[in-house]
């Protein structure tokens, strides 16, 4: 039956809710955003034609409030709902307050989503479909007693996964049977807290395996087709990093047998719309069911460019109660394309999230075989209570090799000052042999990248410090001194990165600077500068970095990372704050989800002190001393902000050996 849509409210935020909007006012519809108190300015709303505020900061109460949602769209008179992903995209609920409200929900019934929405239910429902599953576990009784006597049966390695689960949480890979009774202990109360739901499945673990999934369409009159396939093999704690289409690794008669796996999959839930079959395949080419994402999945844009297709053009066409645009036979996959997705976070922390104001920002969009998705802008301030990723950069090509090629430039090529992020690392991933070669599986990163500078190299270099002294000495000190003769000038800086003060030494003649650190030496020719650009020679190669510098403050990118150096050279000197001091402070903002010390507690170093939740993660934060807690400054429930200090911890003093 054919629907009227006129009006359409997404229920997002973010890249997906500007990339939704895109699509929805190419086709003519109007547009409406919702925003929490944070993003009164951000770039979804500014991109719809009416916007409504459904609450404060908090995801909890404003994204995830279903009524407020649903008042917004009677509100302003949207007959349609667009989810995006994450969020209330895979809400069952939601799905039939739409349909109560007299709303389309674009997107598939609230059966299908239930019934996808859990690993075991829908690992049930696949084996009675003929769809490969992955020998395990996933029945009803979830004693411990019962789960250990299974994995004994499934043998080791095996995985432990939160049914309700995704994203890595309530996920654990056990190796031997003596780590089983506690990584199921831990995995439970992690999906519980995560998910609502302790229920947890057993898998046999399938090493290094490829994550392959195939995007599948169907509409109200039983088509079902499915769109080719993604590899989405490169992760990090079972999140991913860079996702292609077509898969290297995946033959024509691979595709077509997993392709049809994933239709009899949509088809086992009477599934309609868009959704992502996922499988795990072996070096032998073997195939196996790992869940369905009943939704438009954040890498749906390579499939986009090696089809030719808009998605979410397809999608308002189903909701509508039109038939599938192409039949099976039409489809053609055509060229290659590469995503890889930029966060908020810094890999030489731990990949910590992070926050803070976007002082710059500039993409290569408008470059052939470039696309970026970003929901951003200068101004922007990245806050805690969202999820770090920032955009998608996605690059097409006739070829594989030419796709990386034009990914790895254009991912260099954009600039993203005042907030550290994964971009170097990106670049790393992008260049490295073993992706270049087609040969990454889930071990990628494991295999490859735990001592790569992009992870481990938390300390400038020399080069980098002589960039910094320059942008100081141009745009500060030449006022202030009137160093702009000729003759040789020397200078002294002190750059604090990270609490690590490093003295720079500037000597200027004309327009060279010779800077020395104790890193090394460095001469640099100074062609040109701009706000946010410098223009450089080093060694014979001219080349320009970015940068912003607030006061004493200087935000910088010279194509090693991104740096953020203090001019302390005229404040006074302070006690490092290192990390034996004892002294535990947030990382960034967030709020307290478990308090484990008290005051006059005993701790050892490395023993974890305080959970924080930030950015839809929870971070653990340890003692760095041992000794004994002497100040406890928060409590659970309470929100805190970066560098807040929350716990103390003094020394343990050595016994006096007269005692």
């Amino acid at each position: 039956m054919m629907k009227t849509l006129n009006k359409i409210l997404i229920a997002n935020r973010g890249e997906i809710a500007v990339r939704v909007i895109q699509t929805a006012r190419r086709l003519g519809y109007r547009t409406v955003a919702i925003y929490s108190d944070a993003d009164s300015q951000a770039r979804h709303v500014l991109e719809a034609d009416q916007a409504v505020c459904v609450g404060p900061a908090t995801a909890a109460e404003s994204y995830l409030v279903i009524e407020n949602i649903i008042a917004a769209a009677l509100k302003t008179g949207a007959d349609g709902i667009h989810p995006g992903y994450g969020f209330l995209s895979e809400n069952a609920s939601f799905a039939r307050a739409c349909e109560n409200a007299g709303i389309t929900f674009i997107g598939p019934d609230a059966e299908a989503i239930e019934l996808m929405g859990s690993k075991r239910l829908s690992k049930v429902a696949m084996i009675a479909a003929g769809v490969p599953c992955i020998d395990g576990y996933q029945s009803e009784d979830q004693s411990d007693q019962v789960l250990i006597e299974k994995a004994q049966q499934i043998g080791f390695p095996l995985m432990v996964k939160a049914s309700a689960g995704g994203g890595g949480r309530g996920m654990r890979l056990v190796n031997r049977q003596s780590e089983l009774a506690d990584q199921i202990k831990t995995a439970r109360s992690e999906a519980k807290n995560a998910f609502g739901s302790g229920e947890l499945i057993l898998e046999r673990a399938v090493i290094e395996p490829r994550h392959i999934e195939i995007q599948v369409f169907a509409d109200t009159f039983g088509n079902t087709v499915y769109l080719g396939e993604r590899d989405c093999s490169i992760q990090r704690r079972h999140q991913k990093v860079v996702e292609e289409a077509p898969s290297p690794f995946v033959d024509d008669a691979l595709r077509e047998r997993m392709g049809q796996a994933a239709v009899e999959a949509a088809k086992a839930c009477n599934y309609i719309g868009a959704g992502t079959v996922e499988f795990l395949v072996d070096k032998d080419k073997n195939f196996y069911f790992l869940e369905m994402n009943t939704r438009l999945q954040v890498e749906h844009p390579v499939t986009e460019l090696v089809t030719g297709q808009d998605l979410v053009a397809w999608q308002l066409m189903v909701a509508t109660g039109e038939p599938l645009p192409l039949t099976q036979e039409q489809i053609v996959i055509s060229g290659h394309a590469i995503e890889v997705r930029l966060y908020a976070e810094d890999p030489r922390n731990g990949f910590m999230p992070q926050t803070g104001e976007v002082l710059c920002w500039q993409t290569p969009e408008q470059r052939e075989g470039i696309r970026i998705d970003y929901g951003i802008n200068c101004g922007d301030v990245i806050s805690a209570h969202y999820d770090p990723m920032l955009a998608k950069i996605i690059a097409y090509g006739d070829s594989r090799s030419t796709a990386v090629r034009r990914l790895a430039s254009a991912t260099q090529d954009t600039q993203l000052l005042g907030v550290n992020s994964n971009k170097h690392f990106l670049e790393k991933v992008l260049k490295h042999p073993a992706f270049l070669a087609a040969q990454a599986t889930t071990a990628f990163i494991e295999q490859h990248f735990t001592d790569d500078d992009s992870i481990c190299g938390d300390t400038p270099d020399a080069s980098t410090l002589a960039r910094a002294a320059i942008i100081y000495y141009q745009h500060e000190l030449a006022k202030v001194h009137n160093w702009d003769s000729a003759a040789g000038q020397a200078y002294t800086f002190k750059l604090d990165f990270n609490g690590q003060v490093y003295a720079v030494r500037l000597v200027k003649h004309a327009n060279d600077y010779l800077v020395s650190t104790a890193k090394g030496e460095s001469q640099l020719e100074l062609v040109a500068y701009h706000d946010c650009q410098c223009v450089v020679v080093e060694d014979g190669i001219r080349e320009t970095f970015y940068y912003v510098l607030q006061q004493d403050v200087l935000y910088l990118d010279d194509g090693t990372g991104h740096y953020k150096f203090d001019n302390v050279t005229h404040k006074p000197a302070v006690a490092n704050d290192t990390a034996g001091s004892g002294e535990v402070k947030a990382p960034m903002d967030g709020v307290i989800v478990n308090l484990l010390v008290q005051e006059n507690d005993k701790v050892e170093a490395g023993q974890i002190l305080v959970v924080m939740e930030a950015m839809k993660m929870e971070h653990q934060m340890k003692a760095t001393i041992k000794g004994r807690v002497d100040f406890v400054g928060v409590a659970v429930g309470q929100q805190v902000k970066s560098k807040q200090l929350l716990v103390a911890v003094s020394a343990e003093q050595a016994k006096n050996s007269n005692e």
